[in-house]
This record gives structure tokens, C-alpha cells and sequence, in this order.
């Protein structure tokens, strides 16, 4: 059990959990608690309080409410503690709510370690977005990285089920079939933001057909991407490519419409 709101927000700031953080700022009278009392709320769960009692179920409410509407603005609310709020203080409280990880940052998980990987990672770092950077071969890795970067040395296999839900997936291995392994379970999750592929279009072809042989669904297909990268952005070029697939992202997450051509990419 968690009794500290910074270990809490610490906690769900690693697992990117929406949440807000609920704090009295000013205290009038009788209060259950002085200013300054903190608790966090996510969806499902609450850590700490402020005082117990209808206060902080109405705070609560008020909590849940903002991250169903994924509101990212700072809202404050002023309570009178009386009979009315089912409270016997006789005081009253402003309380701020503060949303944390709502809106956050792009997550984006890059299966591979090769040269474009190694290009797009670097362009990557530049960005508002958290990286996940996945490979068993581990060697592959610079031994100096931006905080934002995880690495997973790990088989890209077992870590697909631990990316968070509304990522951009980008898969570019060195092998075809882990690349045919990997965008069949990212399609099968069927939440993800992004799902994208390097390669040309015959190999979009064959990755269609084998696909569709397995029971993926046209219209589940139809949200790869594959080849990727904006067709403006010319080039063969690690880094050339690197710019067109980060360039792809971006007009995504800044909702700028949907997705011109991609480039054709060569492997």
C-alpha cells in the first residue's frame, strides 16, 4: 500500500497512468485536513487522502470526471463543509486539481537496432515523445542515450505485451519474419495509435497476404502502414529515412489529418 503522493506519482509517472492530483490550497474554519494535504486519483485507484468523508468522494468524482474527458487543464473548486456537502466541519475548502500524464507524451516503441533505427532514434530524442527501443541484440546499443530512451535488450517477441496501449510502433528489424511475428500481434492488439513497417510494397504484398491467411481482417490491415515515411521526404539514406517516418509521426500526434503517401522504402 502506498501512503506517500510522491511515491504514487512516481509510480505512475513510470507506467504513464492518467491522474490528478488532488490538493486543499485554502482552508476556512473547521476542515478535516490543513492546506496543503495532498491525494492522487486515477481511474481505478486512490492513494492517500484528504480527509475521508463526502469531501473527498465529491473530489474524487470531480477526479475521474477530468480523465474521462482527458481534461489537461488545472481546475479549482471551493466546498463548503456544511450539512448540505454531508460533512459536520462547518468549515470550508478550496481544493485544486491537478491532471498529470493526461495528454501525455507520444509513446513510441522501435523494434530494431539497425541503421535507420539508429538514425530515427537520434531524431527521435529532439522530440516531445518517450522511446522505447527494443532488440536482444544489445550490443547494438550506443552506451550513451537520451533519459527518455528504455532500452529492452530483451526478444522483441515477449515485449510487445508490456508497451502501453495508444503507442506508435515502429518495426524495422533485421529479420523479415521477426518483422511478420511482430506486426501480427501489434495488429491483434488492436490499440495501438501507429503500425508501421519498413519495406517496400512487395513486401507489403506478401505481409497482406500472409496476414489475411492468419485472420487478420481487411480493415485491420488496411491501419498498417507499410511502406512508411512522407513521399516529401526524399531519400535512401538512413537519416533520410529516419526524417520521413519521424516526420509521418508527428503529423499524426499534432492531428494534422490523415497520412499522405509513404515513401517506398527498399528493404
Amino acid at each position: 500500500m502506498i501512503d506517500n503522493w510522491i511515491t504514487a506519482l512516481a509510480n505512475l509517472q513510470t507506467s504513464r497512468t492518467p491522474s490528478v492530483l488532488v490538493t486543499i490550497i485554502t482552508e476556512m474554519g473547521s476542515t478535516p485536513r490543513d492546506r496543503g494535504t495532498k491525494m492522487v486519483v486515477t481511474q481505478e485507484r486512490q492513494y492517500c487522502t484528504i480527509g475521508g468523508g463526502h469531501l473527498e468522494y465529491q473530489c474524487c468524482a470531480i477526479a475521474r470526471e477530468m480523465l474521462s474527458a482527458q481534461t489537461v487543464q488545472c481546475r479549482t473548486e471551493r466546498f463548503s463543509l456544511g450539512a448540505r456537502l454531508g460533512q459536520c466541519c462547518g468549515g470550508m475548502a478550496s481544493v485544486l486539481f491537478e491532471p498529470v500524464n493526461v495528454g501525455s507524451r507520444p509513446h513510441i516503441a522501435l523494434f530494431g537496432a539497425g541503421h535507420v533505427a539508429q538514425a530515427l532514434v537520434r531524431v527521435l530524442a529532439d522530440l516531445p515523445c518517450d522511446i522505447s527501443w527494443i532488440d536482444q541484440r544489445a550490443e547494438l546499443f550506443p552506451l550513451e542515450l537520451d533519459e527518455k530512451i528504455n532500452i529492452i535488450a530483451e526478444d522483441p517477441v515477449d515485449a510487445i505485451a508490456d508497451i502501453p496501449a495508444n503507442s506508435y510502433f515502429v518495426v524495422m528489424t533485421h529479420d523479415h519474419q521477426l518483422d511478420f511475428q511482430l506486426i501480427e500481434l501489434i495488429l491483434l492488439r488492436n490499440d495501438y495509435r501507429y503500425c508501421g513497417l519498413i519495406g517496400s510494397a512487395t513486401k507489403r504484398q506478401r505481409f497482406d497476404y500472409r496476414l489475411s491467411q492468419r485472420g487478420i481482417s481487411p480493415e485491420c490491415l488496411a491501419n498498417l502502414r507499410c511502406p512508411i515515411g512522407l513521399a516529401a521526404v526524399k531519400g535512401k539514406l538512413p537519416g533520410e529515412i529516419a526524417i520521413a517516418i519521424a516526420g509521418e509521426i508527428i503529423s499524426l500526434y499534432n492531428d494534422n489529418g490523415s497520412l499522405p503517401a509513404p515513401i517506398k522504402n527498399e528493404s
